[in-house]
């Protein structure tokens, strides 16, 4: 009986001991790993300038939002990070309650959830992301119909939009800068079918490091991974966004239902979109919500206004919906 009372003991301490740990913390923010976005450098400076302690998260979205919903009856994290999608995804289950952040009236409508239920606090555009070394001598591509020239044979990837997400993000960006809508998408399975004549490569994950070893000289990705290989890595690099338009994609917080510590949460949402906080994100090359003022120095690292005036916000809830008709019509199509 005694060695069975210890294993029990030792079980709901390592149940239970993570739990009490985590809420030891002033905030928990699921999500909010430090080699993302800088989100190292914001909870340092949410430590500095608000006192409150947020431990590092290394979830993504979706296992953000599992975790709050497995934990609904007793919740433990206090904030949420998304990708637009999961955010609406949380409010949908309703894993999140409405709090509209200070400076919620300075972000675009097309970037917060109208109730409040979930805020964009930093976005990325979709482009090119081209090593200039790679090309072979040949022009930087300035639209997607470039990209369908001979030149550029065996030069252009993109993820598989069938099953990465800035592969899909990448196909609404083509289709509607071609005059499609999310009830058509026939300008975009044309594109994809006439770039299949030009041998695209077509991974299935992440594929930074190959742009940056000149293995594949063009790929269709954000803006903050090639102003990051711009700035930080050996070699020559450009971002460009496309002449007929793009898409921008958005990132989002919102306050867990139910939160421990409410208050406080609230207070670091705010931070997020003060102007300190909004510009801790261009650190990672991250465009911020609200239209702050930015250090020059700062500023000429990004493409100029004019260039992002092409980028469009789009309702990502709609283009949710017909993802899978989408998918479906470029698995049995172009691939």
């Amino acid at each position: 009986m005694k060695l069975r009372s210890l294993i029990l003991a030792v079980l709901a301490f390592v149940v239970l001991a993570p739990v009490q740990g985590a809420r030891a913390a002033d905030v928990i923010c699921y999500n909010c790993p430090p080699e993302w976005a800088d989100w190292g450098t914001m909870l340092k400076a949410v430590k500095t300038d608000l006192g409150y302690d947020i431990p590092t998260d290394n979830k993504n979205s979706g296992q953000a939002l599992a975790q709050i919903i497995a934990e609904k009856a007793n919740p433990v994290g206090d904030i949420g990070y998304f990708g637009v999608t999961f955010g609406m995804k949380a409010k949908a289950q309703d894993a999140l309650e409405p709090y509209k952040p200070a400076h919620w009236d300075q972000v675009d409508a097309g970037l917060k959830d109208p109730d409040g239920y979930w805020t964009t606090i930093h976005s990325g555009t979709l482009g090119l992301f081209v090593n200039k070394d790679a090309l072979g001598g040949k022009p930087v591509p300035k639209c997607w119909a470039d990209l369908l020239k001979p030149d550029y044979k065996g030069m252009v990837g993109y993820l598989d939009p069938s099953s990465a997400a800035v592969g899909y993000v990448g196909a609404v960006a083509i289709n509607l800068a071609l005059g499609g809508t999310a009830d058509n998408f026939e300008p975009g399975l044309k594109f994809f079918k006439d770039l299949k004549k030009n041998d695209p490569i077509v991974p299935k994950q992440t594929s930074y490091a190959r742009v940056v070893s000149g293995e594949m000289p063009i790929l269709l990705d954000y803006d903050f991974n090639a102003y990051r290989a711009k700035y930080s890595e050996k070699g020559n690099f450009d971002f460009v966004i496309p002449c007929e338009g793009s898409v921008v994609f958005p990132y989002v917080v919102g306050l867990v239902k139910n939160a421990p510590d409410k208050d406080k949460a609230k207070k670091v949402m705010d931070y997020l979109l003060s102007d300190k906080g909004q510009a801790i994100w261009t650190n990672a090359y991250l465009r911020p919500a609200r239209k702050i003022e930015l250090p020059e120095a700062v500023k000429a690292k990004f493409l100029p206004d004019s260039d992002y005036a092409r980028a469009k916000s789009v309702d990502w809830g709609k283009m949710e919906l017909v993802q899978k008709a989408f998918t479906d019509r470029y698995l049995a199509e172009v691939r």
